[in-house]
């Protein structure tokens, strides 16, 4: 899936409302990083005294594989050498059944379970994905009731929103789909230029990378600050946003249009101006990379450009 199907399914979704691990190595000094960071509040996670934590993926047809493969592979990495158990968590997938789904790019992913037979997860990861079912959405309510975090990525912020869990909460997804979420979903507090938002028992990342930070976040809440950046000196990632949330605020402006180099007014993509589709409004012509966004421009031309 690329950035234009990414952000048309998320348009759909708002109209429709092995590594080997050693943590004995000498790890990089990350104080500086530390020091200058936002203060973020504690909000520890307590992993069970024995056994594992189980981590459900929900997937569907056109899931972004980034926003499931970081963090799975973040959950994946973690290793605590004096628990019985090395890796404190079970990874498996969810889907609606058991059939195949193509995921972004062409892959083609069985899921380990399906609605009915998935065991209730400790925590909860929503990629970018196709529009889901009410059923899908029925699944999300029920888990989350005992889930310890249930988290998106990019724009299955939009999903997690559907369900009602984010009503009067805080939340970000992908800055190219602020605009159609804030119009979509009224009653949540969206937060431009963010990595990730915690509120509560859910949490919500921006686009694609910014899932690892917010389940590196996930880990360092539940086995602390040190586990947290021992995983991604093991992983080779030296992104420090999961330390530092507001690193993302250059997305928290919109991109600057121009005639010469026009951008689609609803998700700020590049589009070619000789056949992109266009409105005018208050005298100024605007661009938009699909006719969907043409549409929703059209419907409410102030929700665009009143931040411009």
């Amino acid at each position: 899936m690329n950035r234009r199907q990414l952000l048309g399914n998320s348009a759909g979704l708002g109209l429709a409302a092995a590594l080997q691990r050693s943590v004995g190595a000498e790890l990089p000094d990350r104080s500086a990083a530390k020091r200058s960071r936002p203060s973020l509040a504690p909000q520890p996670l307590h992993p069970p005294a024995e056994g594992q934590i189980s981590v459900a993926f929900l997937i569907s047809d056109d899931a972004v594989v980034i926003d499931f493969a970081g963090p799975w592979e973040v959950f994946e990495d973690v290793y605590i050498p004096e628990r019985e158990i090395k890796n404190p968590f079970w990874l498996y997938t969810v889907a609606e059944n058991t059939k195949p789904v193509r995921v972004s790019g062409g892959m083609t992913v069985v899921p380990d379970y399906s609605l009915v037979s998935a065991p209730l997860p400790k925590v909860i990861v929503i990629p970018a994905q196709s529009d889901p079912s009410e059923r899908v959405l029925d699944w999300v309510r029920k888990a989350a009731k005992t889930s310890d975090v249930t988290m998106s990525v990019c724009t299955g912020a939009f999903l997690l929103a559907k369900t009602g869990l984010l009503a009067g909460k805080a939340a970000t997804t992908h800055h190219g789909a602020f605009a159609e979420f804030a119009l979509a979903f009224p009653d949540v507090a969206l937060k431009r230029g963010t990595r990730f938002v915690e509120a509560g028992n859910v949490a919500s990342s921006g686009g694609l990378s910014s899932g690892i930070d917010l389940a590196l976040r996930v880990v360092e809440r539940y086995f602390g600050h040190e586990v947290a950046v021992s995983t991604a000196y093991n992983m080779e990632y030296q992104g420090l946003g999961w330390m530092n949330p507001e690193s993302n605020d250059v997305y928290a402006r919109p991109r600057k249009t121009s005639d010469a180099h026009p951008v689609c007014a609803v998700c700020q993509m590049d589009v070619d101006r000789a056949r992109a589709p266009r409105s005018s409004f208050g005298g100024r012509t605007y661009y938009f990379c699909m006719e969907t966004h043409k549409k929703m421009f059209d419907a409410d031309p102030a929700a665009f450009t009143d931040s411009r």
